[in-house]
């Protein structure tokens, strides 16, 4: 990679940052302390909940947030396959079985009402993931309709989502429990991490003990009593205050972070929409993070192996969001899946390329990125 290569994605980390962490390393607490419960805190705050709790990563959130909810080996939850297989991986952790349901060909998120009528005809489903892809929210309405209907519960896959308004409320605020990632191509990055929001005082409680090998107490709490219980088989998914660090300063910045990645967003919309392409669709009931800008390309017109390898011959970093499960050897194989079982799904990522957007990109990377897209596609 030559010095003048723009990558896809890089985490935006200032002074603020560095000095909260080395205080941290100074402070001689390191894992789970004073900082990880500042940064839950400040996060509850943030989102408008009563409890957020911090976590190793996002797949390490939505697997608590199915033990809390009671998913049990046999039953089955509904999610997209135009995800990141760990928003899948952790259902098959608990002995259940996912169910794919095709996406919104505008949106690219759940379509609420291929939902609905799955809910309907299949049995023993228990919960619903709608994934908020790229920044944009889900249209919760219908499915939180649907839920009540069918007394299942939802588990908000919040990885890009942070900060979004579904309808003015934020992204966290809706169903039963939200999970956020931290990871360092995210909106808000503290290297790894994620964090969970909930309203439900006993899902926070179960998750807090089960993040912590299912002990009743955590070191921080211990510190002035050394006696602590085991009362369930828990895991290994705390936050180190080292990320929480991170963490806190990250947060305070996210919106000015969206604002920016909302520009970046119009000029690419703004100078790419005459061109043998579809930009990205915005709908009117939710903001938009723009953890991701993805375009469509016209295949008639271009190749898009063609396309990608021509941007970085140019020095310019893409990515592909997402291939969908049901075309990844373990989801095809275990569930028979075919490739236009989940139409809308292939042909969007048949498609699709993701243009580099992060806020510590300047006007002159975000215009070099158009005239490179410009001169490919003219």
């Amino acid at each position: 990679m030559n010095d003048n290569f723009l990558p896809f994605a890089l985490p935006c980390i200032g002074e603020e940052e560095i000095n909260e962490v080395v205080d941290t390393l100074k402070s001689g607490w390191l894992t789970t302390g004073p900082k990880t419960k500042r940064f839950q805190n400040d996060f509850a705050q943030f989102v408008g909940v009563d409890h957020a709790l911090a976590v190793n990563s996002c797949t390490a959130g939505l697997h608590l947030a199915l033990e809390a909810i009671g998913i049990q080996a046999g039953d089955k939850v509904i999610t997209s396959p135009y995800t990141f297989t760990a928003t899948a991986e952790v259902i098959r952790y608990l002995g259940a079985d996912p169910v794919f349901v095709d996406i919104d060909p505008q949106t690219f998120n759940i379509d609420p009402y291929q939902l609905a009528a799955t809910l309907d005809i299949v049995d023993g489903v228990k919960a619903i993931i709608p994934v908020h892809f790229a920044g944009q929210a889900c249209d919760m309405d219908p499915i939180l309709e649907s839920a009540a209907e069918f007394s299942v519960k939802v588990v908000e896959d919040a990885a890009h989502a942070l900060p979004t308004l579904y309808k003015g409320r934020m992204v966290g605020s809706l169903g039963d429990i939200t999970v956020y990632s931290f990871y360092v191509t995210k909106t808000l990055a503290t290297g790894e991490g994620g964090m969970i929001a909930t309203a439900n005082p006993e899902y926070a409680e179960r998750m807090s003990i089960l993040r912590l090998h299912g002990m009743s107490r955590d070191v921080f709490d211990r510190n002035s009593s050394w006696h602590y219980d085991v009362v369930a088989p828990g895991f290994k998914y705390n936050m180190t205050d080292m990320a929480a660090a991170l963490g806190i300063h990250q947060l305070q910045k996210a919106e000015s972070f969206q604002q920016r990645r909302a520009e970046i967003a119009n000029l690419y919309t703004n100078n790419l929409n005459d061109l043998p392409l579809t930009i990205p669709y915005q709908a009117d009931y939710s903001s938009h993070a723009w953890h991701l800008y993805v375009i469509q390309l016209d295949l008639a017109t271009i190749d898009r192996n063609t396309f990608i390898e021509r941007m970085a011959a140019a020095g310019i970093g893409t990515s592909v969001h997402f291939i969908p499960l049901h075309l990844q050897t373990y989801w095809r194989d275990r569930y028979d899946l075919k490739a236009e079982d989940f139409p809308v799904a292939l042909d969007v990522y048949n498609r699709a390329v993701s243009l580099p957007i992060y806020p510590c990109m300047s006007d002159d990377d975000v215009d070099r990125v158009i005239t490179q897209v410009r001169t490919i596609l003219k």
